[in-house]
């Protein structure tokens, strides 16, 4: 799975402790996510996709093989 959250992120101007905060997760689970290494739940995909105000698959993109 890509994802645009470092992106997203810095467009905001959001450090991942700011953005830790609002999704109600910590810094360490938006490091996973950033370096692609956790997938997030349905909860947390869908909380960052009200804080930056984009669909969930505009934010977290997977890859055919991967469904």
């Amino acid at each position: 799975m890509k994802t645009r959250l470092r992106e997203l992120r810095a467009r905001e101007r959001l450090n991942q402790t700011e953005l830790a905060k609002k999704a109600k997760v910590t810094r360490q689970t938006i490091s996973l996510i950033e370096r692609e290494e956790y997938i997030p739940s349905l909860l947390i995909a869908k909380r960052m996709a009200n804080i930056f105000n984009e669909p969930i698959e505009k934010i977290f993109i997977f890859e055919e093989e991967e469904l």
